[in-house]
């Protein structure tokens, strides 16, 4: 494909007092007279990773078949519509699962390849993740090498969280260094902040939001001229998506206002709301934001940390997820876990449509992208480490199919699937983790 007209920057900004709105692909950023794949309008390469905790009730997620053929268990249900974009991994290990079984091990473990130090001092180590290895080659030309996101913050526990093992092994699964993880952000409004909020001084920052303005208000004269510069098409596809940045912040908006009425905790921030749906639907909100603008090419979300005593009265349930995930073999329990999961999956698959119907040059986001979604831990009754529900999605620029169900050997360490991502993502390493090869898509 040749284009044959002047063209926007790919990294065009809309920029006011205490805002720069960075834009997703528009037909205008193609060059003229450049083959598209030539241009900076090539669409990225991205990869995220979205955590479970508290492991699966594993009859409700792997599937059964033996011909490679994907079979959609319940779990996997609501992620049906992304079957061509999908693939479910068995027979992955996490590192040390045959004799180091914990909470804490399978959070750290996940996206290292490794084993976590024994120890609930500061003296913690375990190993860089597959996803800092990946920000390091796609993050450099976008404004954030990698984003961090979770629903739950427990980084001001210090200490043991469980026997022999440091809090902080829970309280992240990104980790720039064998031990320095990464703090993971859950507060919206602070996300929204950071991603869009990036010009200006703190100062013009808060009294826009003292004054109740939206952050677009500094922007509209700028995106008026936009609009008059691009076609039709473009227009559509600005405004839409200009009004998701304004739902979004309207949302935040809600939720602060809903909180600042009634008695919070102390030092609760006033921008997460109350009911974890919307919590979570908003971070995933922000995340698809962030790819379609080409803030940022990598990702991890964990949706909660592991020992998770989080509720979920809506499915019907008093109990935590972290006791139901202890089912002891009783089918009721075991059932109510497999539930929490299909929720998340749900939730998921929402965030993946919006990633669907984010068109750029050659496809969309989604036909771009390379999204891990499972757990460090296999069964949540037995804290077993094999074999790990794992699912990829997404067509990383053509180089994943779909629709497929791929059975590993026996107890492949998951450090060997993240060496082989490493590989197809262009990174140059020979070993991640305790990787005995590499595992291709």
């Amino acid at each position: 494909m040749v284009i044959f007209k002047k063209s926007l920057p790919r990294r065009t900004v809309l920029r006011g007092l205490g805002a720069a709105i960075a834009l997703p692909f528009l037909e205008s950023m193609a060059p003229a007279m450049t083959p598209l794949v030539q241009t900076s309008a090539r669409p990225p390469l991205r990869f995220g990773a979205v955590y479970l905790p508290n492991g699966c009730t594993m009859d409700y997620w792997m599937p059964k078949t033996t011909d490679g053929s994907l079979e959609i268990t319940p779990v996997l249900k609501p992620l049906e519509p992304f079957r061509n974009q999908m693939t479910v991994i068995n027979n992955l290990s996490r590192a040390g699962g045959k004799s180091v079984t914990d909470h804490a091990v399978s959070s750290a473990g996940w996206l290292t390849g490794a084993v976590a130090k024994q120890t609930e001092a500061e003296d913690i180590r375990v190993g860089v993740s597959i996803d800092q290895v990946l920000a390091r080659r796609l993050g450099q030309d976008t404004p954030f090498p990698s984003l961090e996101f979770a629903t739950e913050d427990f980084s001001g526990y210090v200490g043991g969280c469980v026997p022999g093992y440091s809090c902080a092994y829970m309280n992240t699964i990104s980790w720039a260094s064998e031990t320095a993880g990464l703090p993971m952000e859950i507060d919206p409004r602070a996300a929204f902040e950071r991603m869009f909020g990036r010009a200006g001084t703190p100062e013009r920052r808060q009294a826009r939001r003292s004054e109740d303005r939206s952050i677009l208000d500094s922007v509209r004269q700028e995106a008026r001229a936009l609009r008059a510069k691009v076609g039709a098409a473009d227009r559509v596809r600005l405004d839409g998506y200009l009004e998701n940045v304004r739902e979004i912040e309207r949302r935040i908006q809600n939720a602060e206002a809903r909180n600042a009425a009634e008695v919070k905790a102390l030092h609760a921030p006033l921008g997460i709301p109350e009911a974890f749906e919307e919590h979570i639907t908003l971070m995933f909100d922000l995340l698809a934001a962030a790819y379609q603008s080409d803030l940022t090419r990598v990702f991890t979300f964990m949706t909660g940390r592991e020992a998770s005593q989080r509720t979920y009265p809506a499915l019907g349930f008093k109990e935590t997820h972290h006791d139901i995930s202890h089912h002891a073999r009783q089918p009721e329990k075991m059932e109510q876990h497999a539930r929490i999961n299909t929720y998340f999956a749900a939730l998921f698959a929402s965030f993946l449509e919006k990633l669907r119907n984010s068109p750029e040059a050659d496809g969309s986001v989604l036909d771009h992208a390379l999204i891990a979604f499972g757990c460090g831990m296999s069964d949540g009754q037995a804290h077993s480490a094999y074999p790990l529900p794992l699912a990829v999605f997404g067509g990383a620029g053509g180089r994943v199919k779909g629709n497929r169900f791929l059975a590993a050997p026996e107890w492949t360490p998951v450090a060997n699937l993240w060496l082989g991502v490493a590989s197809m993502f262009g990174s140059p390493i020979e070993s991640f983790g305790e990787s005995t090869g590499r595992l291709e898509l």
